[in-house]
């Protein structure tokens, strides 16, 4: 007899909460394997392929393409020990089927006695070796009466007072409902593109990008104010809610990148320095380098390698501020994040253990890293776990910047474009390749002197590539 599993929407690391379905790759009565991948999404880090820990038949799929799912949300059900539908029990293809132990069991519950059918593999709340998880009491809305569906019961769609009437609106997912209240849209005025007119997430973007928003109730004049004056004070809009603006929701990696950028500048006291550098030797170095034979070295893997030499100086740069502890934490490994501009946004690869890497060696995990930005396969772990940040602006055709720091980072260094300008070298006036440096720090970590001690060392590698082989 098959047992009906659910597989829920697993923790992806990092404090991520929710994800949205890209695409599934699995269809209801498909046959998948133990760990094969059934659905791809997107979080705020990075596109994801979901692997399932059971084996069998799927039996029902939860959400459509473009809806976001918060973690421990249902993703599908799999009938396991079946091998093809036929296998199944009558009302085990029934759309919105729960496993036996309910919607609200843990995976690993019912697990236990199909072990030969579920992975091993660690993916947060799954896996043969975690012991089940305690089974949590979900409240039903009780305005909600069962609905039987085969010989499983479901809930009724939840019903909610809208405009002070009651009625059914068919929403797939309350991330769906908290974005139309955050903009004050009657979910009855939308048409839902979904199946049975679920309202999906991209209905509602459709109906904020036209303005359909919801009629604010009349509020009565205040005592010694008339209607006129109360018009007059409210006629003037806001910004944001001007016929023809645009809203853009702050989500995915945008939200995440502008999460990160106010909590930096919220939480860390910075300051900048920098220096113009004369790069013509740096750039000659590269070229000889290149021209001996074997793999291209990038010119960021060298800007790379002497940052991490400058690290091994200033290790006051290679540290985060714990302030509940009131404490600086120095970090003995360097892991390197290098911004990268995507499609997606902006996005910070980091490269493990660069302080023990070799020019060639970075140079290949560099390049590894953005072709997967590129191409929107870089996984949670390659986007997290940074101790210093490389952000080459130059490749955007600009001279100097300030960089915000990487939160819970405490520097970031920043490189300029390599650009030919009159240069006083060796006593005389010469064209010269010249780039802006600029360090922002946590004064927190460190003072000026330190900084600028840094920036310094940084400058003088540039100019003189055989410094860095005293670091060696």
């Amino acid at each position: 007899m098959a047992q009906v599993l659910e597989f829920k929407l697993p923790d992806l690391g990092e404090g991520l909460t929710e994800a949205e379905i890209v695409r599934w790759l699995v269809s209801v009565g498909d046959v998948v394997a133990i760990d094969q991948p059934v659905v791809e999404v997107e979080t705020a880090k990075a596109l994801v392929e979901v692997p399932c820990p059971y084996g069998g038949v799927v039996t029902a799929r939860y959400g459509e393409e473009g809806t976001e799912l918060p973690v421990g949300a249902p993703l599908l059900t799999v009938a396991v020990g079946a091998s093809e539908p036929a296998d199944l029990p009558a009302s085990s293809t029934s759309p919105g089927l729960s496993s036996p132990a309910g919607p609200d069991a843990a995976p690993g519950s019912s697990a236990s006695s199909a072990s030969d059918e579920a992975s091993g593999n660690v993916l947060v709340g799954y896996g043969t070796g975690a012991p089940a998880a305690r089974r949590r009491r979900v409240r039903r809305a009780s305005v909600a009466d069962p609905v039987a569906v085969g010989a499983v019961s479901l809930p009724a769609p939840v019903v909610q007072p809208v405009n002070g009437t009651v009625g059914p609106v068919p929403v797939v997912s309350p991330l769906v409902r908290r974005l139309a209240r955050e903009n004050g849209l009657d979910l009855r005025e939308l048409t839902g593109s979904g199946r049975d007119g679920l309202i999906l997430r991209s209905d509602v973007e459709q109906a904020i990008r036209q303005g359909v928003t919801q009629a604010q109730p009349a509020t009565p004049a205040p005592v010694g104010l008339s209607a006129s004056s109360t018009a007059s004070s409210t006629a003037s809009p806001s910004a944001s809610s001007r016929i023809g603006a645009e809203r853009v929701p702050l989500r995915g990696v945008r939200g995440a990148v502008a999460d990160k950028l106010a909590r930096s500048r919220h939480e860390i006291p910075d300051a900048t320095c920098w220096v113009d550098a004369d790069a013509t030797e740096l750039m000659a170095a590269r070229t000889a380098m290149n021209a001996a034979g074997g793999p291209k070295i990038s010119l960021l893997a060298v800007l790379a390698r002497i940052c991490t030499a400058a690290l091994a100086r200033h290790p006051e740069l290679n540290s985060t501020v714990d302030m509940a502890a009131r404490e600086i934490v120095r970090l003995p490994e360097v892991h390197l994040g290098f911004a990268a501009q995507t499609d997606r946004g902006l996005v910070v690869p980091v490269v493990r253990d660069a302080h023990t890497r070799s020019a060639e060696s970075l140079s290949a995990e560099l390049a590894r890293l953005t072709e997967a930005g590129r191409s929107g396969r870089l996984t949670p772990g390659d986007l997290t776990g940074g101790t210093f940040t490389l952000n080459n602006y130059g490749v955007f055709g600009v001279d100097g910047s300030t960089p915000i720091i990487n939160h819970p980072e405490a520097a970031m260094l920043g490189v300029g474009r390599i650009i030919p300008k009159p240069w006083v070298h060796q006593g005389e006036l010469a064209v010269r390749q010249v780039v802006q440096l600029s360090l922002t720090f946590d004064h927190r970590v460190c003072d000026g002197g330190t900084a600028g001690g840094f920036l310094r060392f940084v400058a003088d590698c540039v100019e003189q590539p055989a410094v860095l082989l005293r670091t060696l």
